[in-house]
C-alpha cells in the first residue's frame, strides 16, 4: 500500500474497492435491506389487525408477551407487533387500523425477550395506543 508524496490516487481505489468487503456497505449498496424489508424503508406503515397472538419470552424470561398479528395496507404483508404498556392489549380489537414503527433492535431486528418480533403498535384508529394505556384518552367508537 503506498504511502508516499504521491499515493492519494491509489490510496482513494483502494478505499472504494475494500469497502466492498464491509458486510454493512454491501448491504446498503446491494438494496437486499429495502428488498427484505416489510416497511419498504418508511419509518412507519399502517395495517390491520388480524388476529391477537401471545409470543413466549426467551429464557431466563417466563412472560407470555401480548402482540397481533398485522397486514400491512401498502403492500399485503403480514408482520408481528408488539402491543406496549400493561392492559395494551385490551384496546386493540381485530380489524382495527393500527400504526407500527421498528422495535428499535440492531440492524432493525427483534429486541430484548420476544423473538421474532420486530414492531410496535404505536396507533389505534389515529389514537395513541399510549395515551389510552395511561387512561388519557378513550378509544373512539367506529
Amino acid at each position: 500500500m503506498g504511502k508516499g508524496k504521491f499515493a492519494a490516487r491509489k490510496l482513494l481505489k483502494d478505499a472504494k474497492k475494500f469497502r466492498w468487503s464491509d458486510p454493512k456497505f454491501v448491504r446498503s449498496q446491494g438494496g437486499v435491506n429495502l428488498k427484505s424489508d416489510p416497511l419498504e424503508g418508511a419509518p412507519q406503515a399502517r395495517g390491520i389487525v388480524l388476529e391477537k397472538i401471545g409470543v413466549e419470552a426467551k429464557q431466563p424470561n417466563s412472560a407470555i408477551r401480548k402482540c397481533v398479528r398485522v397486514q400491512l395496507i401498502k403492500n399485503g404483508r403480514q408482520v408481528t407487533a408488539f402491543a406496549v404498556g400493561d392492559g395494551a392489549i385490551n384496546f386493540i380489537d381485530e380489524h382495527d387500523e393500527v400504526e407500527i414503527e421498528g422495535i428499535g433492535g440492531r440492524l432493525g431486528r427483534s429486541m430484548g425477550d420476544i423473538p421474532g418480533v420486530r414492531y410496535v403498535v404505536t396507533k389505534v384508529n389515529n389514537v395513541s395506543l399510549h395515551e389510552m394505556v395511561i387512561g388519557r384518552k378513550e378509544k373512539p367508537r367506529r
